[in-house]
């Protein structure tokens, strides 16, 4: 199973089913096969081979061949064995943490942020690089001297077994300037720019592309609380705040990429504000609004992970951001649980978990203020992935991307 030559691609999440762990005992199915056992070992643990067997429900014969095929290209390791019960003593396979790494790009708007993932999903090695502006030159100046340092971290032995590079960023960077601090020739050479293929460009690696609210969503979905909501929205709050969409327990989209653009939604109807438009909710519920309500009472701007903002001088403007926030939030959520018929709702962001816990015990209070007959109010849940959601999640695309079962390849297996 060679994942090192894929072809670049863009992250689609329709040929990408996250959790799927069942496998086919038919002929010309190996790879996928291998993907599900795969799978099936990442999401339950370290297994014995006849655990492996009646979780995919393959035949035993072909979970054993398949599982000493994966020891032999090193993806697994053979744990010790469990003694104490009837009959022989099993020997758990579990995933080898040096059998693959992955490395997750995040450009931001604040800072450029660089992880390194073993098989496993651990982190094994960070780094951020804060700006004031992003510029674009700069940034690939950046993302090179980093993919440098991680070649370096890995060495000779283990850096062959690097998968790919996931890259997150926002789909439209060069609007930058409406919102933030981005100078007009900056903004338009990001607008010219397509970041994957400079990516691309840069190293013999395969690069996948996802907006970054999305990778933020595939991090939730495959190590938080997201593994066991079937459909839910996803709610980030960063300098800008964004989402995205799980439908199925799979990430959704959408045909141009906004699917769970909650950030984009309207907090009003047209014509009510002084240019004749309806607001939109990324204008108060974002965190470069916190910035600016502190700018306005001046105040020293803290680091939106800072604690300091729930105490002293910050405590009572960023209590009034929270209020206006979760008013907004709650507003989008509620239209789109109606539309959507939701599980539930997950808020996470680049910012304290108290800070966090407090945005969403308000959205929780003002969700008691609608009206839901009719539909059903979805649970509002905070995300466990935190300020790296991002990051960690740009770094799973690939991973997933070569090892996770797709069913575009078991429909190409079967066609031959």
């Amino acid at each position: 199973m060679p994942p090192y030559n894929a072809p670049p691609t863009a992250f689609d999440p329709a040929t990408m089913p996250l959790l799927r762990s069942v496998g086919s005992n038919q002929v010309g199915m190996r790879e996928y096969n291998e993907r599900v056992v795969l799978q099936a070992i990442r999401t339950h643990g370290s297994l014995p081979k006849a655990e492996v067997a009646r979780l995919t429900k393959l035949s035993t014969q072909t979970a054993s061949v398949i599982i000493n095929r994966l020891l032999d290209e090193q993806l697994v390791v053979k744990r010790d064995a469990v003694r104490g019960k009837v009959g022989q003593p099993s020997q758990p396979i579990a995933l080898n943490p040096e059998g693959a790494f992955s490395i997750g790009i995040q450009i931001g708007r604040r800072a450029l942020d660089v992880v390194l993932l073993d098989f496993t999903g651990t982190l094994r090695w960070q780094s951020s690089t804060p700006y004031a502006s992003p510029e674009v030159e700069q940034v690939f100046a950046a993302i090179d001297a980093r993919l440098r340092e991680v070649d370096d971290f890995l060495g000779p032995e283990l850096a062959p077994r690097l998968t790919g590079i996931g890259l997150a960023a926002p789909l439209t960077l060069g609007t930058w300037h409406g919102l933030e601090s981005l100078l007009p020739q900056e903004a338009e050479a990001w607008r010219r720019v397509n970041v994957r293929v400079r990516l691309q460009a840069m190293t013999p690696l395969r690069v996948d592309f996802a907006k970054d609210t999305i990778a933020a969503c595939v991090a939730e979905l495959v190590a938080g609380r997201g593994r066991k909501l079937k459909s839910y929205l996803y709610v980030f709050v960063d300098t800008l705040v964004g989402g995205g969409l799980v439908i199925d327990g799979e990430p959704h989209s959408g045909q141009f990429g906004n699917a769970g653009a909650i950030g984009s939604m309207p907090l009003g109807l047209a014509g009510t504000d002084e240019r004749g438009v309806a607001p939109q909710l990324l204008g108060a519920a974002s965190l470069v609004r916190l910035e600016e309500m502190h700018a306005q009472a001046g105040l020293e701007l803290l680091a939106f992970g800072d604690e300091r903002l729930l105490s002293g001088p910050w405590e009572a403007v960023t209590r009034q951001w929270i209020e206006e926030a979760a008013n907004a939030i709650t507003f989008g959520v509620t239209g789109a649980a109606c539309l959507l018929d939701l599980d539930g709702v997950i808020v996470d962001g680049a910012v304290s978990r108290a800070l966090l816990e407090r945005l969403i015990a308000a959205m929780q209070e003002q969700m008691t203020r609608y009206s839901w007959q009719g539909t059903e109010r979805p649970l509002v849940m905070a995300g466990t992935i935190g300020m790296t959601a991002k990051v960690i999640g740009a770094a799973y695309l690939p991973l997933h991307a070569n090892f996770a079962p797709a069913h575009g390849l078991f429909l190409k297996a079967a066609r031959r």
